[in-house]
């Protein structure tokens, strides 16, 4: 059981000093967001301007591969670090940190390993692309660790100051990498420069990951971690199986006109596979204070985020393709054709992902399981069969929908979820 908190305990806290505080840390949540998304928007666009389509899909190929491995890291190590220890005494976290990113670095070392020797066995461009992505993978996981870890305490800032350090690095490593010209050289660039992050993250925390640690953290956080572990990569494993069949179904340019399309609406994307930094967090500190704001919360969050990503997706039909030419370069064409189905999908997305924070507070990890198996299911559905009927337009439709179902269900098991907790106000 969680240590009880000075925010749990204090009767006497102004209503008032209480919600800065919760606005101060989504800002820093924002913020963090925001830094993370320019990056990951900045490699993708020189990334596809530098190497073409299908040199550029390649990219996209090693990229989703690592959302995979991150998923595996945030499921085993930090979401149960967000669940339990937000908030804690300060010697509390620290120990909970140390095992945690420990773990982190753990799983990137022993998935790199596999993609090393993996990438080491396959030609082309894809194969010394995954083996420079094997070598980076500890560095990448135990810079993600940082920021769940500062976000658990409460201290986001940190979080966004870890995520402008590697945005910084990346700057003359990617110069480096366009000068070399290969996708392996770009793959090297961007992990390379988050393994200088994630030694600053060391610094700014004054703990060193416990590699020897991880066993003991995985055993007992076991209820949670492999729920979590599960559900996460049917997201991301969903992602990478859509993508490989789309590349084989319509070709690997196809894969990178998709990848093109996320990046037109990137910002909205980073937010989402880094949501739980902030509102899993906040939506524990919710239930802990005021049980009964936790649904509202968490449709506010839903809703706020669909709607902007509908403004943004209206925003970007009106951009000429002369602009989209000059920022995605031979990309354009092929990415421009997806903004409408695209924006639909991460609009429903977005409002899923308020139920998954509600859920993940309540500790309902079996019901989170269930609606993530029930969407990725139908997220590799929609993908391939839209793919099979009608390419790669055909696949972004059927995504598009896949995600508004999906949706649906999630909200439908924070319901049940926030009455069994009325009932039994336990963790399930």
């Amino acid at each position: 059981m969680t240590p009880m908190t000075t925010e749990e305990t204090s009767t006497t806290r102004p209503a008032g000093s209480a919600r800065r505080a919760v606005v101060g840390r989504l800002s820093w949540g924002l913020a963090d967001q925001a830094a993370s998304s320019m990056t990951n928007f900045a490699v993708g666009i020189y990334v596809a301007r530098s190497l073409g389509l299908a040199a550029f899909g390649a990219f996209s190929l090693a990229w989703v591969t690592y959302g995979v491995v991150l998923s595996v890291s945030r499921g085993l190590a930090t979401d149960p670090l967000v669940v339990r220890f937000s908030g804690v005494p300060e010697n509390l976290w620290r120990g909970a940190v140390a095992r945690s990113s420990g773990t982190a670095l753990g799983v990137g070392a022993a998935v790199g390993a596999a993609c090393l020797a993996a990438g080491l066995a396959v030609g082309g461009d894809v194969g010394p692309a995954f083996a420079c992505l094997g070598v980076t993978l500890p560095g990448l996981m135990l810079q993600d660790a940082w920021r769940y870890a500062f976000f658990a305490a409460g201290t986001g800032r940190k979080a966004f100051v870890n995520d402008v350090v590697w945005g910084v690095a990346l700057v003359p490593a990617m110069v480096v990498a366009a000068r070399v010209g290969s996708v392996a050289a770009f793959v090297l660039a961007w992990g390379a420069s988050a393994a200088v992050a994630a030694l600053y993250g060391c610094v700014q925390s004054g703990i060193r990951p416990r590699l020897a640690g991880a066993r003991a953290w995985v055993r007992d956080h076991r209820d949670l971690g492999y729920r979590y572990l599960v559900e996460n990569t049917c997201v991301s494993g969903a992602s990478q199986l859509r993508a490989y069949g789309l590349g084989a179904i319509v070709g690997v340019g196809a894969v990178g006109a998709v990848r093109g399309a996320e990046l037109l609406l990137g910002p909205f994307l980073a937010v989402l596979m880094g949501l739980s930094l902030v509102t899993v967090a906040e939506a524990a500190r919710v239930l802990r204070r005021a049980p009964h704001r936790l649904g509202p919360f968490c449709l506010l969050l839903g809703g706020g985020q669909a709607v902007a990503a509908l403004l943004w997706g209206a925003a970007l039909l009106l951009v000429p393709d002369r602009l989209g030419e000059l920022v995605l370069g031979g990309v354009w064409n092929s990415a421009s054709e997806l903004i409408v189905p695209a924006t639909l999908g991460v609009a429903g997305a977005g409002l899923g992902t308020g139920a998954a924070a509600g859920l993940r507070a309540l500790g309902a990890a079996r019901r989170s399981l269930r609606a993530q198996l029930f969407a990725s299911a139908c997220y590799v559905g929609g993908g391939l069969g839209g793919a099979a009927v009608g390419g790669v337009t055909g696949s972004a439709w059927g995504v598009a929908a896949a995600t508004v179902t999906a949706s649906a269900v999630w909200w439908l098991h924070l319901r049940s979820a926030l009455r069994e907790h009325n009932r039994n106000p336990s963790p399930k």
